[in-house]
């Protein structure tokens, strides 16, 4: 996976040529309507499952939402036996990186998260990859974990794409399919490392985004 190359300085600078930003990047937040439609509150803790390229600024991003509990880095899509890194690596597995979200419905809904993941934590215009990776563990996808999520979800894509508020064609799929936690050295990455190439490359500048445009409900 690139985002592992660019850890070595000589091949950091190939994976910075190879980014292209487009319109919906990772450098800025995409200016969208909130959701129409969205999943009623109840008493508890949800759970809301997204894909959109590297966990790692996924996991960032939204960890810094308030209401927001824990976020988990992990795979989704494919089976047990093959959610593990290096296998996930082949992109014959099913799998897409994904984050597993744990939120307070009384603190933050669940299109708003959807509005964070569409508006600035990936690019739901990018077929099979994100920015510098490619491969379909990089897609853009949305696991619900009940029937009212996967209505709201759809419903929010339809609502995005007659909007056209993306210059291109959002691809973003509405799966099915369990989560599974990645390893412990992919948790919490983008705190633990904030020098990794990657993450100064393509994560400080997303969070720094995400802050600004979704100031009401940063941490």
């Amino acid at each position: 996976m690139t985002r592992l190359i660019v850890a070595t300085a000589g091949l950091a600078g190939l994976a910075l040529l190879a980014f292209t930003g487009g319109s919906a990047n990772a450098e800025r937040a995409v200016q969208i309507p909130a959701a129409l439609k969205d999943v009623p509150r109840t008493p508890g803790l949800q759970t809301a499952v997204f894909a959109g390229g590297c966990f790692w600024g996924m996991e960032a991003v939204f960890e810094g939402v308030k209401g927001v509990q824990s976020v988990t880095s992990g795979y989704a899509g494919g089976t047990a036996q093959t959610a593990q890194y290096d296998i996930v690596s082949t992109e014959t597995t099913g799998h897409a990186e994904a984050v597993r979200i744990v939120y307070d419905p009384a603190k933050v809904s669940y299109a708003t998260l959807l509005r964070v993941y569409f508006s600035v934590a990936h690019n739901p215009t990018e077929l099979n990859r994100q920015g510098p990776d490619g491969g379909p563990s990089y897609r853009s996808a949305i696991f619900p974990q009940n029937a009212t999520q996967k209505q709201v979800a759809a419903a929010y894509i339809a609502q995005l794409q007659k909007a056209h508020v993306f210059d291109q064609p959002i691809v973003t799929r509405v799966e099915t399919g369990k989560f599974f936690p990645a390893e412990s050295y992919h948790q919490d990455f983008f705190r633990l490392n904030p020098y990794h190439p990657y993450i100064v490359r393509f994560d400080k500048p997303k969070v720094a985004a995400f802050k600004t445009a979704f100031a009401a409900i940063a941490r």
